[in-house]
C-alpha cells in the first residue's frame, strides 16, 4: 500500500502492517472481523457479503471501535453518493465519502469530508475498487487501491464549524449512509488495533488549524485545488503526495509539453503517453502545460487529451522582429527603440493571439510582465488593455489562474473577470519544493467575493472542440 510517505518524504513503501494474535480480557486485537450485518431503526437490517446502501438510508453496525483497520471494496452508480462513518452514532463522527465521476467540483471517493476534500477520482464508475480506512490513535489513513488519498492527524486544536463540531476523534460505531443513487459495498473486514497502535509513516507535524486557512476552506466545501505544481528544483512526485495529504491542497502536476521551460519537459507525442503512463494512478489532477509558441504543431490533441486539462501562458511571446522572447528573463526582453508602453502594447497583443489560437483551458501566470515594468503593474494594465484579454477569456470559456507566487492577477482585473462570469484557478507555478499553501489566492477570494460557483472545474472544458490554428512561424 502506498501509505504516508512522510519520513523525510521518503520515497520507499514501508510493508502493510502485519499483526499478531492477542488478546486483553474479551477483545481480539489483530484479527479481521467481517461487516456484514448493519440494522436501521427505520429499515430493518441489511446483511450479506455484499451490502447495497441507497440515498436517504443510514445504516449502524452496532459495535463499538476505537483504533481499527477497515478494508472492503465498493461500486459507484453514475452520480451515486454514499459515505461511511465512523466513531459515530449515526450523525458524529468523521465520514468517508464514496463517490466518482467527472472532475466537477464534486468530492470524490476517499474524500474525509470537510477535512480532507478530494476532487479527482481514482476509479470509475461500476468499477469494483479497494478501499481502507485506518485509525491510529490520532491518525486517520484513507487509501483507494492501496494508494493513500488521505493522512491526516488531528491537532490538538481542531478547527471545525458548528455543523462539524462533532467530526472528532473518540470511538464509536461504523455506519454507511446512502446520499444519492446506489453505492454497493462487499467484503467489509474490520481489524482491531491496540491503544497505542501509531502510523510509522505519520512523522510530520499536524498542521495549526487555529492559523491554517485550509482547513476553513475545506468546511466551507470550497475547492482548495492548486492546479499549477510542477515536478522540478527537487521536488518529486512521493514528496508532491505527502505535502498535498499533509497540507489539504490537492494538486495537480503538470509538465511542460514543448521547449524552453524548466523542468520536466515532454517532446513529442511519444513522450506525452510515457509520461501518463507514469503518473495515471496517482492521486493527483493531470495537468500539462504548452510551452513556448510551437506546441501546438508538436503534439497533437489526442496525446494531450489524456490530460485532465492543459494551460498556457504569455510569459513566452514573439517580438516584433520574430524572435522567441522570454519576458522573465532580461535577457531576453528586447525594447528596441519601442518604449515600455509601446512594448505593453507588443505583450497584450501577443496574448490576444495566444488565448485566441491555442486551444488551453487556463490562461496561467495570467497579466505577467518583465521585471522593469511591475514596479508601474497597474500603469500598463489600463482597462482597454484588460478588456482585450478577458474579451477572449470569456468568448472561449478559459480560466483565469489566481498566481500566488507573482500575486497575479490584480484585485482590481479579477473583480472585472468576476463580473463577467470568467471561472478561475488557484495556480502556484513553484520553482522547488518549498512553496506556499496559495495565500494570495486565498485573500483573492476573501477580498474579491469569489465562492466555489466562481472556480472552474476540467469538467467544463471545451478545449477539444476548438481548432488549432497555426499562426506563429518562425
Amino acid at each position: 500500500m502506498r501509505r504516508c510517505f512522510y519520513k523525510a518524504f521518503a520515497a520507499a513503501f514501508l510493508t502493510a502492517f502485519v499483526g499478531v494474535l492477542s488478546f486483553t480480557g474479551c477483545t481480539r486485537y489483530n484479527v479481521a472481523e467481517p461487516l456484514d450485518s448493519f440494522s436501521s431503526k427505520d429499515a430493518g437490517t441489511l446483511s450479506g457479503k455484499e451490502l447495497a446502501v441507497e440515498g436517504g438510508t443510514t445504516w449502524l453496525a452496532g459495535k463499538d471501535y476505537t483504533n481499527f483497520i477497515l478494508t472492503g471494496e465498493a461500486r459507484t452508480e453514475a452520480d451515486a453518493e454514499a459515505s461511511l462513518l465512523f466513531h459515530t452514532d449515526g450523525m458524529s463522527g468523521y465520514e468517508v465519502l464514496f463517490r466518482n465521476g467527472a472532475i466537477d467540483g464534486t468530492r470524490k471517493s476517499g474524500s474525509l469530508a470537510a477535512v480532507r476534500n478530494l476532487y479527482r477520482s481514482q476509479v470509475e464508475d461500476g468499477q469494483w475498487f479497494k478501499f481502507s480506512i485506518a485509525v491510529r490513535g490520532k491518525n486517520i489513513e484513507v487509501a483507494i487501491n492501496d494508494t493513500a488519498v488521505v493522512c491526516y492527524t488531528e491537532p490538538a486544536q481542531p478547527y471545525r464549524v458548528e455543523a462539524y463540531a462533532k467530526r472528532l476523534l473518540s470511538h464509536g460505531d461504523i455506519a454507511l449512509r446512502g446520499a444519492s443513487g446506489k453505492v454497493a459495498f462487499r467484503d467489509l473486514q474490520i481489524t482491531r488495533l491496540k491503544d497505542d497502535a501509531l502510523n510509522p509513516n505519520d512523522t510530520l507535524p499536524p498542521v495549526d488549524e487555529t492559523t491554517d486557512k485550509v482547513i476553513r476552506y475545506q468546511q466551507q466545501n470550497f475547492p482548495v485545488i492548486d492546479y499549477h505544481v510542477h515536478l522540478k528544483g527537487g521536488l518529486t512526485k512521493e514528496m508532491a503526495h505527502a505535502m498535498s495529504m499533509n497540507y489539504g491542497i490537492n494538486y495537480g502536476i503538470a509538465p511542460n509539453a514543448g521547449e524552453g521551460g524548466v523542468g520536466r519537459m515532454l517532446a513529442d507525442d511519444k513522450e506525452v503517453y510515457e509520461y501518463f503512463d507514469e503518473v495515471k494512478d496517482m492521486p493527483f489532477l493531470r495537468g500539462v502545460q504548452g510551452e513556448g509558441r510551437k506546441w501546438t504543431m508538436t503534439f497533437s490533441q489526442e496525446a494531450l487529451g489524456v490530460f485532465d486539462y492543459l494551460f498556457t501562458d504569455a510569459m513566452t511571446i514573439v517580438d516584433r522582429k520574430g524572435r522567441l522572447s522570454r519576458i522573465y528573463r532580461p535577457e531576453e526582453v528586447h525594447y528596441d527603440g519601442l518604449s515600455k508602453d509601446q512594448y505593453m502594447a507588443q505583450i497584450v497583443d501577443q496574448t490576444v493571439k495566444i488565448l485566441t489560437n491555442e486551444p488551453a483551458d487556463i490562461f496561467a501566470n495570467p497579466t505577467y510582465i518583465p521585471d522593469d515594468m511591475n514596479p508601474d503593474y497597474a500603469k500598463y494594465w489600463t482597462d482597454e488593455r484588460v478588456d482585450k484579454v478577458l474579451d477572449v477569456l470569456e468568448k472561449y470559456q478559459i480560466a483565469l489562474e489566481i498566481n500566488p507566487r507573482y500575486k497575479i492577477p490584480s484585485f482590481d482585473i479579477i473583480r472585472k473577470a468576476k463580473e463577467r462570469g470568467i471561472k478561475f484557478t488557484f495556480g502556484t507555478n513553484n520553482v522547488d519544493a518549498n512553496f506556499g499553501r496559495l495565500e494570495y489566492c486565498f485573500e483573492a477570494v476573501e477580498k474579491c467575493g469569489l465562492t466555489a460557483e466562481d472556480m472552474w472545474f476540467p469538467s467544463m472544458s471545451i478545449r477539444r472542440e476548438r481548432p488549432v490554428v497555426i499562426y506563429n512561424k518562425f
